[in-house]
Formats: structure tokens, sequence, C-alpha cells
């Protein structure tokens, strides 16, 4: 299994800002809101996390090197960094899907499903929430890639806009959503 690293593409225009901000280890392992207390403090931490463009991340997302199948989102909500451990399906990796955060129908990523415990009392009684992500959690890069003559006729700013605000909205949602423990629309599974 391989750590990743959010990598980045498209030079960085103030119509693609991002809206994570630096967090530390403290402030990750205090995010979480969809395990226990003990669960959280034995997060595995992202490689390389100080050397972070933080201005071209959109969330903070990295598989746990140690087990292959668990995976961590973070994003701030509401002025403050929301944490969500995720856990990988079986054989869920594919290259025919579309990630449903960055909707990059050109990148050539794996996509994962990945499954998130609700928080609360709603996911200690077994309710989760699904969706497709990257598999290697490259979706900021993927939306300021430079789009295709065809994507963006005339404004190519304005195509990478459009994506980076897409997938800020996408993302928040999702995480909202297991935070909240209520149910997420569009492109989840709920099991």
């Amino acid at each position: 299994p391989r750590a990743a690293r959010p990598r980045f593409g498209a030079p960085h225009s103030r119509e693609s800002e991002s809206v994570m901000h630096p967090v530390t280890d403290a402030q990750i392992h205090a995010s979480f809101v969809n395990c226990s207390r003990r669960e959280a403090a034995q997060a595995t931490m992202p490689p390389g996390l100080a050397a972070l463009d933080w201005e071209r991340l959109d969330y903070l997302g990295w598989n746990d090197p140690k087990n292959p199948r668990r995976a961590y989102v973070v994003t701030w909500l509401d002025d403050r960094p929301v944490g969500i451990v995720l856990r990988a399906a079986d054989g869920a990796t594919t290259r025919n899907a579309v990630c449903a955060w960055c909707e990059d129908v050109i990148a050539t990523n794996d996509v994962s499903l990945f499954v998130a415990k609700r928080a609360g009392s709603a996911g200690r009684n077994g309710n989760t929430l699904g969706t497709l992500i990257c598999a290697d959690f490259a979706c900021s890069q993927n939306a300021r890639r430079r789009p295709t003559i065809v994507e963006a006729g005339d404004d190519a700013a304005a195509v990478v806009a459009r994506r980076v605000a897409g997938l800020q909205e996408r993302s928040a949602r999702f995480v909202a959503s297991v935070a909240q423990g209520s149910p997420s629309p569009s492109r989840t599974a709920s099991s």
C-alpha cells in the first residue's frame, strides 16, 4: 500500500483558493468525530505534514501506511478542523469510476469506495455513509489541472474555479453528514 501525499497541478489563482488551513498533529488527533478518543490518538499522521502546500489543498486526505484499508480526511467546517476515519471497501479500487468529490473525468486516478461510520450513536449502531473518492486523495490536484480546450473554451480560470468550488462543497458536505449523523444528498450510499 502506498501512503498518499496530496499533489498539485495548475498554477494557483485567486479563483481557486483553498479553504484548508494548516493543522498540527494535535489538531488532527482532536478533530476526529467518528471514532473513539483512543482510536483518534492512535491515528497515523500523514507523511510530510509540515511540507504541504496548504494553499493548494481543499481537504487533507491520506491512507494509513499501517493499515491499507484505513484512511483519514480532515477539512475545515465552521472555522474548525473536522476529521473523519474512512474504511476502504474490499476490492473497491477501480479505474472505471469517477470520484464523487472532484468529478474529474480526465485524470486516471484509481477511485475507491470509502465508508465512514457516522458520528455518535448512529455510528455506534453501525450506520455508515459511503462515497467514491480518489484512492490517493489527489482531488485538489485534479480540480486544479489545466482544462482541455473542450472543457475550458475561452475561460480556463473559470473552469478551475468551478471545479475547486464543487470539490470544496462536496467534500465538506460529506464530512458534515458524517459528523452530524444525517444523510448526505447526492452520490452517497448509506448502509
